[in-house]
This record gives structure tokens, sequence and C-alpha cells, in this order.
């Protein structure tokens, strides 16, 4: 009898691999893909906060705004939005992103920055 229960035992085990298998491996990959999803969206946040400090210091000397925009769009990913906001001595940046791939989630990567004007002695040389 006992032959017989370790064949029993032995022949029940299979295909569990398989079956373990089959339901991990779909989970690692949505986990994985949300990660490499999460790094795009820190890289596109940092290209933001990037960009935003560039038209902000181009602001702060005075530039014209599109020579500002310009700027700021250089350095902000594809597609982003750049606002120019002018204040009593101070000027603010603000660049909105739309995170790369999932498109269709209403999630968005926003940085400002601000920076004092420069002021100009008017010295001519």
């Amino acid at each position: 009898m006992r032959g017989c229960e370790r064949a029993i035992r032995r022949g029940g085990d299979r295909g569990f691999v398989t079956a373990e298998t089959a339901v991990v491996l779909p989970v690692l990959v949505v986990f994985v893909m949300a990660l490499v999803w999460g790094l795009l969206v820190v890289a596109t946040q940092i290209q933001c906060v990037d960009a935003a400090r560039t038209g902000a210091r181009a602001a702060a000397r005075q530039d014209p705004t599109g020579a500002v925009v310009a700027a700021a769009r250089e350095a902000a990913p594809h597609g982003a939005q750049v606002t120019v906001g002018r204040e009593a001595g101070r000027v603010r940046v603000v660049v909105v992103a739309k995170p790369p791939a999932l498109h269709g989630l209403p999630f968005e990567v926003r940085e400002e920055a601000v920076a004092a004007v420069e002021g100009t002695t008017g010295v001519t040389r």
C-alpha cells in the first residue's frame, strides 16, 4: 500500500508548477511595467524641473517672453506646456507635461520655478 500512496502523491503534484507559473508570470510582467512607467514619470518630472529653472533664469535676465518660452521648451519633454508670468520683481515659469506611455490617465507632471528679476545698471560701454 505504501508504494501506491507514494505513486499517487507524486502524480498528484504534476502541473502545479505550470499553474503557479501561469499565475505569477503575468503579475511579474505587470509589476515590472509599473516600475518602468514610474521611472519614466520621474524622468519627465526631472525634465520639467530643469525646464522651469531654465525659463526662470532667462526671464530673470529680462529676456523677451518668446525667448523664455523657447528656452524652457528646449529643456522640457516633448509636448509640454510652458507658461511665463511676471509680477512685481519676480518671474514665474510653469511647465506642465503629460507622463509618457499611458496617455489615457488623468495625470500630469507640473513644476514651477520663481526667480527675482535682475536689475539693470544702466551702464553702457
